[in-house]
């Protein structure tokens, strides 16, 4: 049986979501932000910071941030958006057996006056979070009921708990082209990726690729969106960051499904991207 209820996370109101065999998400209303993703057999998989706010003051610093309209400063707004640091609605729930879900909505009714003036399109968002087994799924669409057409960036900025980033590799990722930290662009030739030291790519999608942690092996797929961007600060970064301890850099990856650069959502239009992972 799938089981719904309203719950805390710190200060901040959540869903959370009990699946018929066992598998638990929790997710923020401040956000749509899924902060845990336990599989049935009670392992936590998403990692959030213990220094992160937890009170709607910031954007919380771990879970799946969702970024909209724009990915970090590529846009004219505010850095990655204002869907991450504003209030939705839970708009559906359910299971068929197969699956249990959560779904959450954003419309411009639902921004504070600073980010709707700073935003004045006409938006319908929607982001459903559903447990099938070992599995998340995540689909996020953006739909267009306006006159005029908006521009839009989109990701599903992921935090994964990997245990021991020295144990940590990504697969399926040779000879893929990626822009770097420093705007370089290059070509990755080792068959799996490890993390030696700060790490900032965007890659063109892929289909999927495998994150192999200490903890289990996740594969990641994509659809919808048009790069992977795979991210963890370093230790130098990560002391800067006010919101993260300095050593739990050695505990997560970031592995997002996004589209980075802005690009136009004609009127009546609707884009859908979708992201699945499983254990």
């Amino acid at each position: 049986m799938t089981i719904v209820k309203m719950t805390e996370y710190g200060a901040l109101p959540a869903v959370h979501l009990t699946a018929a065999d066992g598998a638990q998400a929790t997710v923020s209303l401040f956000g749509a932000h899924l902060l845990s993703w336990k599989t049935a057999d009670g392992k936590e998989r998403l990692f959030v910071s213990s220094q992160t706010p937890l009170d709607g003051s910031k954007a919380i610093r771990g879970g799946v941030p969702v970024i909209f309209p724009q990915f970090n400063v590529r846009g004219p707004g505010m850095r990655h958006g204002f869907a991450r640091v504003s209030t939705w609605r839970l708009t559906g729930q359910g299971g068929d057996g197969g699956g249990s879900f959560v779904e959450f909505s954003l419309a411009p009714a639902d921004l504070s006056a600073e980010h709707a003036q700073a935003w004045p399109h006409d938006f319908a968002l929607t982001l459903r979070f559903t447990l099938s087994g070992d599995a998340l799924a995540c689909e996020f669409t953006a739909h267009n009921p306006g006159q005029q057409a908006y521009p839009f960036g989109v990701a599903l900025h992921t935090y994964y708990d990997v245990g021991h980033l020295d144990a940590t590799s990504i697969s399926g990722l040779q000879n893929q082209e990626f822009l770097d930290h420093h705007n370089d662009t290059r070509v990755q030739d080792a068959p799996a990726l490890h993390f030696t030291e700060k790490l900032d790519r965007m890659y063109a999608s892929t289909p999927s690729v495998t994150l192999n942690t200490a903890n289990a092996t996740l594969r990641l797929e994509q659809q919808g969106f048009e790069q992977w961007v795979v991210w963890n600060p370093g230790q130098e970064d990560a002391a800067a960051l006010t919101d993260l301890a300095d050593d739990e850099y050695r505990r997560f990856v970031c592995i997002e499904p996004a589209r980075i650069y802005q690009q136009l959502l004609e009127a009546g239009a609707t884009w859908t991207g979708r992201h699945r992972i499983s254990v």
